[in-house]
């Protein structure tokens, strides 16, 4: 559920936009709210579970996540929604840790491979097919019901869930004296924060001296942040991002590389999936289906992975992000070429099936190669931060690529320009349809660019992983 809500919301993004009258920024921050709370609870998580036991840590996520997919589905305003998947996404950054600790503390060494195995799949499945579910919900139901049962949905799935830890999951951890660093993540938080506010903000509101004012704002709180983490590491005391982690040089490669792919590649659903409604006045279940593609492959690929992972070493993840570069650059290649008219998803099958290819291979061994860069005393708090960073990338690659997308798409001169094509003799329809698409076509090919651009910049960044490291 926690993977699935991420990419699920995208074709969802123009039906609920029209239900709640919101503006093109509170569409970007129902899916990067979700993803920064979703983050910034991961490390914090992991250390309650350490503390109290995972199973009721993990217990009480779901039971947040559940009532917050109801709020979700229940919400009768763009802000009630923003701030429902925000405490969503909380839900889910408690329980998820949860799920990685048991792999670890319920299964032998020889086993271990499996669980994680099985979770690795769940979690490609999962966010690959989103969009596809969202799109069967809402053809199913309409519109207006359709986005909320996309939330809605989770709310029995969450309570056979919580029955379930409640009689089957045995308890896992706890005893241990942990710090939660809550002034640590109080700073990240509105550094983080601070800075994403202007980049979804900035271009709707024309650049005002706050958004710049923020953006230094946000510069300040995250070098308290660390000074911060550096004053907790001094007196012995656990921090929330231990500093010494990055005097490997590897280690910070790898993280940088673990958060401008994810700004890559979680992008893109986001980007299409406007396209193909707002733009080209496509059904929501015709925009999930041009993800399938996407989804089919990044099933191949992660399946692959581990046994390639093995024979090639970091050669895996070079391959895996060459693919998507490629992948991406062929869907800017479409966009750019092929008339709004003449785009019907078929074009799109070979650089998407190519860009989820390259995204299975990549997703599954990333972590353990950036966490192989540490000392193994030091796995757990590098897994941490790793979580962290890929999900706050999600949120800043929405944030970038909706502001790029909105900026060239000019959508307040739509109403203007459909009046002239109207006032020229088109039938208001033709000129709807027309004017909608020319719009949207540039602004999400330029948004691609973005996308592909970074994923190129991944591709870079593999190499300052190790060649090859134990994947066991």
């Amino acid at each position: 559920m926690s993977l699935l809500d991420t990419t699920i919301v995208n074709v969802a993004l123009e039906t609920i936009r029209g239900s709640l009258e919101t503006d093109e920024a509170t569409i970007a921050w129902i899916i990067s709210g979700y993803a920064l709370a979703f983050g910034l609870v991961l490390i914090p998580a992991g250390r309650l579970g350490d503390r109290f036991g995972h199973k009721w840590v993990f217990f009480t996520g779901l039971a947040v996540f559940t009532a917050a997919s109801l709020w979700c589905g229940l919400a009768s305003g763009p802000l009630e929604l923003v701030i429902a998947r925000v405490v969503q996404g909380i839900g889910g950054g408690l329980f998820f840790p949860a799920v990685t600790a048991f792999a670890q503390l319920l299964f032998s060494p020889r086993d271990r491979g499996k669980a994680f195995g099985v979770m690795g799949a769940v979690i490609g499945v999962s966010s690959a097919l989103g969009p596809i579910v969202g799109g069967l919900l809402i053809e199913a139901l309409g519109d207006e019901t359709g986005w909320r049962w996309i939330f809605a949905v989770n709310v029995p799935i969450g309570i056979a869930g919580l029955i379930a830890v409640v009689l089957l999951v045995p308890q896992a951890g706890g005893g241990e004296k942990t710090s939660t660093d809550a002034l640590g993540l109080v700073l990240l938080a509105g550094g983080i924060t601070a800075v994403l506010v202007p980049l979804i903000q900035g271009q709707d509101a024309g650049w005002p001296l706050w958004t710049f004012l923020s953006f230094a704002g946000g510069a300040i709180l995250l070098v308290l942040f660390w000074f911060w983490e550096s004053h907790l590491a001094s007196r012995g005391v656990t921090p929330l991002v231990p500093p010494h982690l990055f005097s490997h040089r590897q280690f910070t490669g790898g993280t940088v590389l673990a958060m401008i792919y994810f700004a890559s590649f979680t992008s893109i659903f986001f980007c299409l999936a406007l396209l193909w409604q707002a733009g080209l006045q496509h059904s929501a279940l015709e925009t999930g289906l041009v993800t399938i593609p996407f989804a089919l492959a990044n099933v191949v690929g992660a399946a692959l992975s581990d046994r390639l992972a093995n024979r090639l070493g970091r050669g895996v993840l070079a391959i895996g992000t060459a693919l998507v570069t490629v992948g991406l650059g062929g869907v800017w290649l479409v966009l750019l070429l092929t008339p709004a008219a003449q785009l019907n998803g078929l074009e799109l099958i070979a650089p998407l099936a190519v860009a989820g290819f390259g995204n299975g291979l990549f997703i599954a061994p990333n972590a353990r190669f950036i966490v192989a860069t540490v000392d193994r005393s030091e796995a757990g708090s590098a897994s941490g931060v790793i979580g962290t960073v890929q999900r706050i990338g999600s949120a800043m690659g929405i944030a970038a690529v909706s502001s790029v997308l909105f900026a060239v798409a000019d959508l307040d001169g739509i109403g203007d320009d459909i009046g002239l094509a109207i006032a020229g003799g088109a039938h208001p329809d033709a000129a709807a349809s027309t004017v909608l698409a020319e719009h949207f076509l540039p602004a999400a090919t330029s948004a691609l660019a973005v996308s592909a651009a970074l994923a190129a910049v991944s591709f870079l960044l593999v190499w300052t992983l190790p060649k090859r490291v134990s994947l066991h």
